[in-house]
């Protein structure tokens, strides 16, 4: 069996949060939990925020065990970018591009 936990429009590149997801994807939830734990990246606090929740929603909503699950997929979507503008000199403006994601993790047990 798969669950999954989605956590949309968070703050940050998507190309940051991938080098976190790719990380954990195959790994033991407790395993995946003390890795993120202690890597310097940012995105690490949202995506552990997102297997603590997966791992809530297995155990649940679907009885299963958390010594028994893995991480089976982590994703990390585009979202939209926020727009903005930046005031420069002499009357110029120039853009801000303030990027968002959707991130996903799907964990479940030994058998998938």
């Amino acid at each position: 069996m798969r669950v999954s936990a989605t956590a949309k429009y968070l703050r940050g590149s998507t190309r940051k949060v991938r080098l976190v997801t790719q990380a954990i994807k195959g790994r033991r939830v407790e395993e995946a939990a003390a890795l993120l734990q202690f890597m310097p990246q940012a995105a690490a606090r949202d995506v552990a925020r997102v297997l603590k929740s997966a791992t809530a929603n297995a155990e649940n909503n679907h009885n299963l065990s958390a010594d028994d699950l893995r991480v089976v997929d982590a994703i990390a979507n585009e979202g939209p970018t926020i727009k903005r503008w930046k005031p420069r000199a002499q009357g110029r403006a120039y853009p801000i591009h303030k990027p968002t994601t959707h991130i996903t993790v799907v964990v479940g047990d030994g058998e998938a």
